[in-house]
């Protein structure tokens, strides 16, 4: 942002400089957001203005790039996001101005919206549904036929700002496209914005992907342990997954098993409870293995509220 020193510099040499560096002078002394300061220190002289002119040009040059904003990647003050405030104050009988650089509510809002996000983790799910941000009436209002569902979820945010972290989680089945990730990302980012850390997991790509971990146990540690401890843990389109014994018993399991009674753990899936059993108890390894499909339901069914969500199919819409 250009400063006082540099207007006068292009001001051209001689009488007509001084004439025109004076008539700077007056307007910036006759400007009411001077006016404005002087009625809130009236302490404040002419002499202790022209002292701190180049403080004083700063702040009303600030405060009308913040009125007239073009938004934060062209923010033209000298730091971005940020505006000058004055304050004076009498020390041993001398009135003494001082500045100090504020955050502005643009930036500020960016900087909320970046430490929610920082709170979420996402493993094979697009980002554009976790980032996009959302509104409680959008929610509503996308699709009657899932109002219900809505109300659910709805309960379920409130009941956790209200009483911090719930035991038990949601179960969202349904028929495709009908919104149930897009409902527990807006879960997500609504618990984010008061405190709570989450992730969500694409099931079909996570699957895939912890059998190439089987031999980088650093690795395989490091993401296991984050879905334990993690505040909210989202399995999305889970029952679409190509599951094989290690990653059912050794890995889901163990989440499972760390989490149930500390934390609550969140599904989506177009399988109902009893469907998602039979799903997890077939392996094309060793066939039907009914009681491994029992015990790891033993840590889902328990733990969660079931929410039916219907309506019309959105993808590609």
């Amino acid at each position: 942002m250009e400063s006082l020193g540099d207007m006068l510099k292009q001001l051209p040499n001689g009488n007509n400089a001084l004439q025109q560096a004076e008539r700077l002078m007056a307007d910036l002394l006759a400007d009411p957001l001077v006016e404005g300061l002087r009625s809130k220190y009236p302490e404040l002289d002419n002499g202790t203005i022209r002292l701190n002119l180049n403080r004083v040009y700063q702040y009303t040059k600030e405060y009308k790039n913040c009125t007239n904003c073009p938004g934060l990647d062209r923010c033209p003050n000298d730091y971005e996001g940020h505006y000058t405030l004055l304050h004076c104050e009498t020390v041993g009988g001398r009135v003494q101005m001082t500045d100090r650089k504020v955050t502005c509510k643009k930036l500020l809002a960016r900087q909320s919206e970046e430490q929610i996000r920082s709170r979420v983790r996402s493993f094979y799910v697009d980002e554009r549904a976790l980032s996009q941000g959302y509104s409680a009436d959008e929610i509503v209002s996308k699709d009657l036929e899932r109002m219900k569902a809505v109300g659910q979820v709805l309960n379920y945010i409130g009941r956790t700002k209200e009483q911090g972290l719930q035991k038990e989680g949601l179960y969202l089945a349904g028929s495709f496209g009908t919104g149930k990730t897009f409902l527990m990302c807006y879960m997500l980012h609504e618990l984010a914005k008061a405190g709570f850390t989450g992730a969500i997991v694409y099931m079909p790509d996570f699957v895939e992907d912890l059998k190439s971990l089987m031999h980088e146990q650093g690795k395989l540690k490091e993401t296991v342990d984050l879905l334990k401890e993690t505040d909210l843990l989202i399995f999305d389109d889970v029952g679409a997954e190509n599951l094989n014994p290690w990653v059912r018993d050794h890995v889901l399991g163990a989440i499972l098993n760390y989490r149930m009674n500390r934390k609550p753990t969140f599904y989506t899936s177009n399988y109902g409870l009893e469907a998602l059993e039979k799903h997890f108890s077939f392996t094309n390894k060793d066939g039907d293995e009914l009681h491994k499909g029992q015990r790891l339901m033993d840590r889902i069914r328990p733990y969660v509220e079931t929410v039916f969500v219907t309506g019309h199919n959105k993808r590609g819409k």
